[in-house]
């Protein structure tokens, strides 16, 4: 092994899988909300359409991943199930959808990072209701803790309470859909597998989307935001996928909860933004709901 090679895997966690799943859950965290802000630069301040947006970001992210993908081999690549891959990639893109076009309508990036915490409450839902899962006393209890803190960051009797307010909590609801496949493929898939087929398929998907609005950006200053984006949103996949491979989906989500503060940070340091005390009582209700869930099914 070269020294190069030494140095970079000194870097790595190496003193067990949970460590290194809650590593890369960490990182992941850091990586999306440098993702947030700069596609709500993008499409707030660059004037980029919501759905262009999308598009180029994850067509970008696929450029990105398609030499490391080639390096691992096709092989690594093949999936047994590709109709899972197709309905998680839909849903998935569905949810960027509605995520990119509530920054795009200036829903504070905290906020919104608020809301899509919700997603685990959705995938409580979806596990009881579609895939007929027993549905215990302590979930519903979750779930409704978890949706009343989500109804104090929405705040709808506000005067600024505004349709586009509502936009993550649909990201939420869709991408929970797509973490419940996600996490059935990965017990036959490699997290190479996964991370590639999501970026390949959604930029098809984004790209018919977009279509109206527009594929090509207007401005330089506009393409190269949006580009720092999608290199961002391919690291950050990656890192996702690998925190779920190294352990247990129980023990790596609540580092998940990281990129609350940080996307907080981003937004006041960004736009000037601070968050009311409704958010935090509201984020506090979500994160305790679901770290009791967590520890009740790990019970």
């Amino acid at each position: 092994m070269s020294q190069n090679s030494q140095s970079t895997t000194s870097l790595l966690p190496s003193t067990s899988a949970p460590v290194s799943g809650a590593f890369w859950m960490v990182l992941a965290g850091v990586a999306f909300a440098g993702v947030n802000t700069l596609e709500q630069i993008a499409t707030t301040t660059a004037g980029l359409p919501a759905p262009t947006a999308a598009f180029l970001q994850y067509l970008i992210a696929f450029v990105v991943v398609l030499p490391w993908a080639v390096r691992k081999g096709l092989p690594s690549l093949k999936t047994r199930r590709p109709a899972l891959q197709a309905i998680r990639v839909i849903l998935a893109a569905l949810g960027v959808q509605f995520w990119v076009a509530g920054l795009a309508h200036g829903v504070p990036i905290g906020a919104a990072i608020g809301l899509v915490m919700t997603s685990p409450f959705f995938v409580t839902l979806g596990a009881g209701l579609f895939l007929r899962e027993k549905v215990t006393i302590e979930r519903w209890l979750a779930v409704t803790v978890g949706f009343v803190g989500g109804l104090l960051i929405l705040d709808p009797w506000s005067g600024v309470f505004s349709v586009a307010s509502l936009y993550p909590i649909a990201a939420a609801a869709l991408w929970a859909g797509a973490s419940l496949y996600q996490k059935r493929l990965l017990a036959e898939e490699s997290p190479e597998s996964t991370t590639a087929w999501l970026l390949f398929l959604l930029a098809p998907i984004n790209l018919v989307l977009a279509v109206p609005s527009g594929l090509l950006p207007h401005t330089v200053e506009a393409f190269w935001i949006i580009a720092a984006v999608g290199v961002l949103t391919a690291l950050a996949q990656g890192f996702l996928a690998l925190a779920y491979s190294k352990a247990d989906a129980a023990y790596v989500q609540p580092f998940d909860h990281i990129k609350l503060p940080l996307n907080v940070l981003a937004g006041w340091l960004v736009f000037g933004w601070m968050p009311p005390g409704q958010l935090w009582i509201g984020a506090a209700l979500i994160i305790g709901a679901s770290m009791y869930l967590l520890w009740h099914e790990r019970r």
